[in-house]
């Protein structure tokens, strides 16, 4: 039987996703010790990959980081200079995923917008505690920017959601700064014992108790109050932020963190709209080629990507 009121919520497509994927990632995964984890995650990520876009083209080297060599993956269009850049930073929980994970999203939008795409493979917790990931982060986009000259849209979805808004309010007033930040059901740090984690605890595909136990994960057992680099929702000053566009997954208990993050970047003077997707549910990326809502989703995904690296705001507020 599915549970009220995701019984309503979600459509017959999307809980033929949701099943398909617990066959690869059970609900009791963060159970499972890490290499397993990182195994089932890599699998799951393997059976919904779509393949490149034909012209699409690709190549692996590595930029400088804070602890060495960080390794990213180019993806150029088949056709024409691009006018921008987007820096792409996976999800996973801050544990799991890398280059392979989610390399058809980013050939994709690559695609799509016709923009250079530069996917990061930042160093994952435990191994690397906060703020490794961050670190990553941003010496990766601080390096695309200085080298590429264009403007960079940064990108992400879930923990890279929360590495790109940490980024874009680390460079406010710095040399180079985002051109905007797309996010995409971001985990930024609103309170767990709140709001939709309290509302979507339980929700397929990502659960409040899963959120707790990463964030426990990434900072070795003692997760940082009012450090916006690991909460960007913990930052009081989100002033002169780069234009935000944020989607959100109705079924999600990171649902409420969008809403929220845009209200004050608004409030502060800045552009920012949050959308969010009715129906869906936390990971529907890897629904893009099998529901149609999430199909939909990620084509205004594109669109927002493609107007950001273009200096435009479609958005009413």
């Amino acid at each position: 039987m599915r549970p009220a009121p995701y019984d309503r919520l979600i459509d017959d497509e999307t809980w033929a996703f949701v099943d398909r994927s617990a066959g690869f990632y059970p609900d009791d995964a963060t159970a499972l010790d890490l290499n397993s984890q990182r195994s089932v995650y890599d699998s799951l990520c393997h059976a919904f990959d779509a393949g490149r876009p034909a012209g699409v083209t690709v190549s692996d080297y590595s930029v400088p980081g804070p602890a060495g060599p960080i390794p990213v993956r180019e993806y150029a269009p088949a056709a024409g200079a691009p006018a921008a850049c987007v820096v792409y930073l996976h999800g996973g929980g801050f544990i799991l995923g890398g280059l392979d994970s989610h390399d058809s999203v980013c050939a994709e939008i690559c695609h799509g917008s016709g923009y250079k795409v530069v996917a990061v493979a930042y160093r994952l917790a435990p191994e690397h505690l906060h703020p490794a990931q961050f670190e990553d982060a941003l010496a990766a986009f601080r390096h695309v920017a200085s080298a590429s000259g264009l403007p960079v849209i940064l990108s992400g979805d879930s923990a890279g959601g929360n590495l790109a808004a940490a980024v874009c309010w680390a460079t406010r007033g710095g040399d180079h700064v985002p051109a905007g930040q797309v996010l995409i059901y971001p985990a930024l740090g609103a309170d767990t014992t709140s709001g939709t984690f309290l509302t979507h605890a339980q929700a397929p595909m990502l659960s409040t108790a899963d959120m707790i136990f990463y964030d426990e994960v990434r900072s070795g057992g003692m997760p940082p109050r009012g450090d916006p680099l690991f909460t960007p929702l913990a930052a009081h000053d989100l002033d002169a932020m780069p234009p935000t566009l944020v989607f959100t997954a109705e079924c999600d208990p990171l649902s409420g963190d969008g809403p929220e993050y845009c209200a004050r970047i608004a409030a502060q003077g800045g552009r920012a709209h949050c959308i969010e997707e009715q129906g869906l549910v936390h990971g529907y990326l890897r629904a893009r080629h099998s529901v149609g809502r999430a199909r939909a989703s990620f084509d205004r995904i594109i669109t927002g990507i493609t107007a950001l690296g273009a200096g435009e705001w479609p958005y009413s507020a």
